[in-house]
């Protein structure tokens, strides 16, 4: 499962009939990669509780309530991602009005509801672990998806449309659904209802950073690299010397999110397990609802597997600093933020799998 995985026909690409000689062929970092990954999230657990004031020192390295250390390892695994998308491609997306159509329901019509609907009936007891995940379901994944969709070897020109397409609704829609799923919605029925305190430049340098600086590096590179050297230059040279950083910035982010949070998690096993049971409900039922309805609608295999991987991953930073800054750092809704990657990450890196093992039997293709 390289990070250089390609959306072509090659028949030695994964998941194809020479899947097992590419296998044999991967690094050691890109064939293990769920041991490295379960190895980086016991490290920062482990960190985050043996090592006295660790989470607190990486936590006050933060700009308006971002985390400095994570958004460092954001931008270090998506920039590689970016800087292979064919910029030049773009409008044979946008011009896809299934896929953005079904983005945009699965996303913020959908998505929300089904969380909010999970809360609810698993986590009637539990105030607020339940409103930490309504708020997680309203955080639309605008970062990791991107590392997740490329290794499943997904569309990258529609991933980039398409987080670019939730980064927008984002700003817009985040704090307009916060007050309808906490306030408005519970009043309806009759339910206990919650405030929600959402600054608007908190989601717009939450975009900002964990998107636009990365896409925008990615496009100069792109232009320039090819404008200096040639396209097969681009893609022959350079792209594989930095498509390895995509790994490292994912394990990097990983032990540094696990680090700030690991006292929080491995003190409060129980309530973690309570919280993990409607997460894993609603990033299986998303995905595989979003697998089944893209490829009912008849789009491509790259296509269906970025719209699954797009409505099912989530803005776990986000989530958190909301959480944090409207309830405080030691609440119940921020400990529901915080178990959100412990229960994504292994989910999405297993659907990256079956996603590959499904492709073998895919007959639909995107053209080159």
């Amino acid at each position: 499962m390289s990070t250089e995985n390609s959306t072509t026909s090659d028949p030695a690409a994964p998941g194809t009939g020479g899947e097992a000689g590419v296998v044999a062929k991967l690094s050691t970092l890109d064939r293990f990669l769920p041991v490295w990954i379960i190895a980086a999230m016991v490290v920062g657990l482990l960190g985050g509780r043996l090592v006295p004031g660790l989470g607190a020192a990486l936590d006050a390295i933060s700009i308006d309530g971002v985390s400095f250390p994570i958004a460092l390892g954001l931008l270090v695994m998506m920039y590689p991602v970016l800087a292979k998308v064919r910029y030049d491609r773009l409008d044979t997306v946008t011009g896809d009005r299934k896929l953005l159509i079904s983005s945009l329901i699965l996303n913020w019509v959908l998505g929300p509801a089904l969380m909010f609907a999970l809360a609810w009936l698993l986590l009637p007891d539990l105030p607020e672990y339940r409103t930490g995940l309504i708020i997680v379901g309203l955080a639309r994944c605008i970062a990791m998806v991107i590392i997740w969709n490329d290794l499943a070897c997904g569309d990258r020109e529609a991933a980039a449309v398409l987080v670019a397409l939730n980064s927008a609704f984002q700003v817009i829609a985040f704090a307009a659904l916060g007050w309808f799923y906490l306030d408005v919605l519970p009043g309806w029925l009759g339910l206990p209802q919650t405030d929600l305190t959402v600054s608007p430049w908190q989601i717009a340098a939450s975009v900002l950073i964990f998107l636009g600086v990365p896409l925008v590096a990615g496009y100069l590179s792109r232009r320039l690299g090819e404008r200096a050297k040639g396209r097969d230059w681009y893609e022959s040279r350079f792209l594989p010397r930095i498509g390895p950083f995509a790994l490292y910035g994912l394990l990097f982010t990983i032990v540094i999110l696990f680090a700030l949070q690991g006292d929080a998690i491995t003190s409060r096993p129980w309530d973690v397990a309570r919280i993990a049971l409607p997460l894993l409900a609603y990033f299986a039922i998303m995905w595989a609802g979003s697998y089944a309805f893209g490829r009912a609608i008849g789009l491509s295999y790259e296509r269906t597997t970025t719209l699954a991987f797009t409505a099912a991953g989530n803005n776990f930073e986000l989530a958190i600093a909301v959480a944090i800054a409207t309830f405080g750092v030691t609440s119940g809704q921020a400990l529901a933020g915080v178990v959100g990657p412990l229960i994504e990450v292994p989910v999405l890196v297993a659907l990256v799998y079956v996603s590959l093992a499904a492709r073998r039997r895919w007959t639909t293709r995107t053209p080159t």
